[in-house]
């Protein structure tokens, strides 16, 4: 097949998934996760119900269609960090680069109000976001160890793994919390980075002495 009609047919599969995903997510937001179907995404999308499962082996993935390039953001933040910037200070960095400017994958408080407000709502999203974040802790552990010349199983990697997960799940969920109550998206940034830089603190503690700092 020439390389344009490979390029064509990749374009269309990409815009058709991101047809599913907007349909689906307006539905989620309109009438909750657990009260939407399949049947009633795919008759929204005008696609059949295959093409949804093509797409989205599961219904949850639409709703969380944008973790692998959460993950990526991330990932590429500790392996193209500066020279003499540990892998822990540059995910540091990264939180404050975020908050000044904002990325598609991490639309941080004002913008992902909705969506939290949603996932907390269903027992199915809040199984499937806490599966999402042991996989993710696993992966970077890989990368940790990767970037440090360390075996995957070093058990250092694991623990700065756990450390930073539990860093930005509490700081993210306090943040989100403040904007709830003050609707101001400068008072829940501010207490985010200063979770974020704390919790640096103490994870730069627990591992002084290793290759990770």
């Amino acid at each position: 097949m020439p390389k344009s009609a490979v390029e064509r047919r990749t374009r269309k599969r990409l815009v058709t998934r991101q047809t599913i995903s907007d349909v689906a997510t307006r539905l989620f937001f309109e009438r909750g996760f657990d009260h939407v179907t399949i049947d009633e995404i795919a008759e929204a999308a005008d696609v059949g119900r295959m093409t949804v499962f093509n797409h989205f082996p599961r219904k949850e993935d639409m709703f969380f269609d944008r973790e692998q390039e959460m993950r990526d953001v991330a990932f590429a933040a500790i392996q193209t960090r500066d020279a003499g910037t540990s892998p822990i200070q540059a995910l540091g960095a990264l939180a404050h680069r975020l908050i000044e400017q904002p990325h598609p994958s991490y639309p941080l408080f004002g913008g992902t109000s909705l969506f939290v407000e949603t996932a907390l709502a269903s027992e199915t999203l809040k199984a499937r976001a806490r599966q999402m974040r042991d996989d993710f802790v696993r992966a970077l552990a890989d990368v940790l160890a990767d970037v440090v010349n360390r075996p995957r199983d070093d058990p250092d990697a694991h623990l700065a793994a756990g450390l930073i997960a539990s860093v930005w799940s509490v700081a993210f969920t306090q943040a989100h919390e403040l904007f709830g109550r003050t609707r101001d998206t400068n008072d829940a940034d501010r207490i985010f980075l200063d979770l974020i830089d704390r919790g640096t603190v103490g994870i730069e503690a627990a591992l002084a002495g290793t290759a990770y700092i």
